[in-house]
């Protein structure tokens, strides 16, 4: 994954923070970062979330600009843009570079604004009460101000198809986040019966919608047809689902890993394997592990149920059913980049899907 993004940014011609750099070295900014130094010795998320804005080789934070960058220069320039091509750098205009920064910054400003703990479920081990209440009032302004400057920037491409389409990205982000965080009162637990249908859907707003609307955007700026703008959107949406789905799968496919990983009972493979099992057999299945577990002390008790779990999982069918998916949706995104020329820039394109579709 490293390698394909390190070969994609020579490509662009640009790193991987692609945060504008006006917003980076204000001083409202300067300020926050500052602040953000109090909570060194606590285990508030917003210290995590920081860290790897500055450099996160596994998850990439930043790969969203990257992604618009790449398909921003494998649609070239349209002919109803030629007078234009002037303001064109490595193929590709000021105003898609300002798209994907906007992109980055309202990726980050909700990475930001999860990084917001739950005061009531907080641990000594985890710090201070007051500077865990100063974490979260930090993550708030710091979130809302990097939103703010996304914003700004957005009005200023003076675009209004383009504003439309990313207000609606989000919205979307909202609201698939407000319902992630509705599931979360009990966490790890299933608070309802949802189909690998829904939960596509609520996958799509909170990590498809923004890059797929961002992927479209960039063709709407250089005046690229209908025709390419869907095939941009149908780009963005099926990578960041086969990205989502890869993600889920790690702890079940991983081999190097010697501890048990840590997973969600709301992702696709337990998702997947519920709808194989069925409801009520896979609550039962869920009680009497953790009826086993209660016979272990404390500190491995939690290691106990994510391990049998985990296990009951892999001998099922959810995880070669979310491997299939994963590159059913990565198979759906090489056939949207057919319709853009051959280059370096789609082959970039290209690599990064096998790359998220690539198990051991």
């Amino acid at each position: 994954w490293s390698q394909v993004v390190s070969e994609a940014e020579k490509i662009v011609g640009y790193p991987t923070s692609f945060m504008s750099l006006r917003c980076l070295l204000s001083d409202e900014l300067s300020n926050i970062a500052m602040q953000v130094r109090k909570l060194v010795g606590t285990k508030h998320p917003l210290l995590d979330t920081a860290r790897g804005f500055v450099y996160d080789s596994r998850n990439n934070l930043q790969m969203r600009g990257l992604v618009v960058l790449l398909i921003s220069k494998a649609a070239g320039p349209s002919t109803a843009e030629l007078s234009f091509q002037h303001d064109m750098v490595s193929g590709i205009y000021s105003s898609q570079r300002s798209l994907a920064e906007i992109t980055e910054l309202i990726h980050t400003a909700f990475l930001v604004h999860r990084g917001i703990v739950n005061i009531g479920e907080l641990k000594s081990c985890d710090g201070p009460l007051k500077d865990m209440q100063f974490g979260n009032k930090m993550a708030v302004l710091s979130g809302d101000f990097l939103l703010a400057n996304a914003c700004t920037s957005l009005a200023q491409l003076q675009n209004t198809k383009v504003v439309e389409l990313i207000s609606s990205a989000i919205g979307d982000l909202v609201q698939g986040i407000y319902y992630e965080n509705s599931k979360s009162s009990e966490e790890n637990c299933l608070t309802d019966d949802i189909g690998i249908s829904r939960w596509k859907e609520q996958v799509f707003l909170s990590h498809s919608a923004l890059l797929a609307k961002s992927c479209q955007a960039a063709m709407e700026l250089a005046k690229h047809s209908a025709e390419m703008q869907d095939m941009a959107f149908q780009y963005g949406k099926h990578m960041s689902m086969s990205h989502k789905l890869h993600s889920d799968l790690q702890p079940f496919v991983k081999e190097s890993s010697t501890d048990t990983m840590a997973f969600s009972l709301n992702s696709a493979p337990a998702i997947l394997h519920q709808e194989f099992l069925g409801r009520e057999a896979w609550l039962k299945q869920i009680r009497e592990v953790n009826n086993c577990a209660l016979l272990k002390p404390p500190p491995h008790r939690c290691a106990c149920v994510f391990q049998q779990l985990q296990e009951a999982i892999k001998a099922g069918k959810g995880v070669t059913s979310a491997i299939d998916l994963c590159r059913c949706h990565g198979n759906r995104a090489l056939a949207a980049l057919e319709q853009f020329p051959p280059s370096e820039a789609r082959d970039a394109l290209a690599n990064i899907v096998y790359a998220v579709t690539r198990f051991p």
